[in-house]
């Protein structure tokens, strides 16, 4: 593959990257965290350590993968995608409740910061495993060997981080500028919470029940 060839795939990666970062499971479990932050660059950096977990996980499961030339069985590729389901349900519940507990702990003259990078970091990691089977088979479809093959998949990653960067931060302004009034900010949060944890179950059952995983295990 020559110079031209190359650079001309990266920048289709990178591009790839942040249409993938776009998608709706993304979106919604990564506004169950931006939404608690009562700072824009926090909200916005979520979005980052999103994308950073998310690239970390896609390059060593995908780099494993394309050394041993393999890719992941249907089943185990639609497991691993069943557990953004119930993460986002998990997500979703916790944005509802921390946020109740929140607000008792605030009326008696308690409070504590549940804005966690971690959390950003760690969808992130749930959601390059649910990723990695189907990047595979386009990075071993795309490139020559192990090296571009690296390359291709942090270019991608670089996609997803600026895609997140500023979704997030889009995300957050609503939330940061309703902070100081419960009336609007508490339903905003909570909103995002439900929605989290329906699109969660949707998901779950999509591919347990229509794509049919449950079939699979059984």
């Amino acid at each position: 593959m020559n110079e031209i060839e190359l650079v001309s795939i990266l920048t289709l990666g990178f591009m790839l990257g942040i249409k993938h970062a776009l998608e709706p499971d993304h979106i919604i479990g990564v506004s169950t965290i931006a939404s608690q932050s009562k700072k824009l660059s926090k909200s916005a950096l979520a979005g980052v350590f999103w994308g950073v977990g998310h690239t970390a996980t896609l390059l060593t499961v995908g780099m494993g993968l394309i050394f041993l030339k393999s890719d992941v069985p249907e089943k185990y590729a639609m497991s691993l995608e069943f557990l953004v389901g119930i993460m986002l349900v998990y997500f979703g519940l916790s944005a509802i409740y921390s946020h109740k507990n929140k607000t008792h702990s605030e009326a008696h003259g308690r409070s504590f910061v549940k804005f966690s990078y971690g959390k950003a970091l760690f969808m992130g990691f749930i959601h390059g495993l649910a990723g990695s089977a189907a990047l595979v088979l386009l990075t071993m479809s795309t490139v020559d060997n192990l090296l571009e093959g690296g390359l291709y998949i942090v270019v991608f990653g670089a996609g997803t981080v600026v895609s997140m960067l500023f979704f997030t931060t889009i995300i957050g302004i609503p939330f940061i500028m309703s902070a100081n009034k419960k009336t609007f900010h508490k339903p905003l949060i909570q909103l995002t919470g439900v929605i989290s944890t329906l699109f969660g179950i949707y998901y779950m059952y999509n591919l347990g029940v229509t794509e049919g995983l449950f079939k699979l295990w059984i």
